[in-house]
């Protein structure tokens, strides 16, 4: 894009009552943000939507003043500018009615023939909200996805930290401009995330974290993704807003059970419940579920190595699958007496090693 196409996009989106989705109306009807402004009255009024007050408001040349100052932000700083019909853009996000025209990035993420997957819940993290996030990661990491969350306490920055830990890429979609980092004390993350993966926003340099532009900001998490997992949640959060977001779009939710006791997990549990997610306990669920097991991901041969190193959760399982034969994966669990989640993510881990197989209806047996 053109310099002087962004600056007549900037001062666009800088018009009030032109949102995305009236940006868009215009921008196909003209076939370029400096064809918007050199239209004339009556053929703006063309456009649906558009009526006398709109018609001033665009023809008000305060507006270009804004978008001379953002412009030079973005010069300066070195801003990544992605539009929505750009080969870089999210691709599942060109397809939301609603997705931002612009979107401004830092780092060196790249979206094209990626997964995509994003992770929230609450900023009150229990340590089984934890271990769960971590778990799922680590064994999702095999199929190296894009971790996208939305930088806050909680489970967001656990996401965040896991991925770079596993060196898989994460997105922080932020809810303000790209010249603050909101929380002040995840500035420590920064240099890390722009390394192998960075921060995109809507928002220009002179946004500040407001209320409202979380809820906004959930959109895009929910919108370019894939799917969306929700880890844990109180009965009533943002998370829960990204999840609804997420299915207004189309997209898969997951959600992580808890015990109806359990303060955080009422958000999940209900989202299930009302089958607005699909139970997760493990990596093994949302593999099956989002078809990722193609054969080309696959590993060409998968064959028991000799002298294979288990560790001793594997070695249990392999033992008693080569006892019993083909056993459910409940029955896994009871009878070697884990966690299903555990069951389940171990599982993956034998499978990549060459000494279990999956079999249809959630079967497994030795090799």
């Amino acid at each position: 894009m053109n310099q002087n196409e962004l600056f007549h996009l900037l001062a666009l989106l800088q018009v009030e009552g032109v949102g995305d989705i009236m940006a868009k109306k215009l921008l196909n009807a003209f076939g370029s943000a400096a064809a918007v402004f050199e239209a004339k009255p009556n053929q703006l009024r063309t456009v649906d939507g558009i009526g006398d007050v709109l018609v001033r408001k665009l023809k008000d040349k305060s507006i270009f003043e804004k978008a001379t100052a953002e412009i030079q932000f973005i010069e300066h700083e070195g801003i990544r500018v992605l539009y929505f019909t750009d080969e870089a853009y999210p691709e599942r996000l060109k397809h939301c009615i609603d997705g931002p025209v612009l979107l401004f990035g830092n780092g060196n993420f790249d979206f094209r023939n990626r997964k995509l997957i994003s992770i929230v819940g609450t900023r009150q993290i229990t340590a089984y909200g934890t271990e769960f996030c971590k778990k799922l990661l680590e064994d999702l990491s095999f199929y190296n996805p894009i971790i996208v969350s939305g930088l806050a306490y909680g489970v967001d920055i656990v996401a965040h930290q896991t991925a770079m830990e596993l060196q898989l890429q994460t997105v922080g979609v932020l809810a303000h401009g790209l010249n603050q980092i909101y929380p002040k004390s995840h500035k420590k993350f920064v240099a890390k995330m722009v390394q192998n993966g960075g921060f995109l926003t809507e928002f220009w340099s002179s946004s500040s974290p407001e209320k409202e532009n979380f809820v906004k900001r959930n959109r895009i998490v929910a919108g370019m993704s894939e799917a969306t997992i929700v880890i844990e949640s109180a009965e009533k959060g943002g998370s829960l807003i990204t999840a609804n977001l997420a299915n207004d779009y189309n997209r898969d939710v997951f959600a992580v059970p808890g015990r109806t006791t359990d303060k955080y997990s009422q958000g999940c549990n209900e989202l299930i419940k009302t089958q607005r997610a699909q139970l997760i306990t493990s990596a093994a669920d949302l593999i099956y579920s989002l078809n990722w097991q193609l054969e080309e991901e696959k590993p060409k041969t998968i064959q028991k190595q000799l002298f294979v190193s288990l560790d001793a959760e594997e070695q249990k399982i392999y033992d008693f699958l080569l006892q019993n034969g083909k056993q459910l994966l409940d029955i896994i669990a009871l009878e070697c007496e884990y966690p299903i989640f555990r069951v389940s993510s171990t599982l993956i881990n034998m499978e990549l090693k060459g000494v279990v197989r999956p079999l249809p209806g959630k079967l497994f047996e030795a090799i």
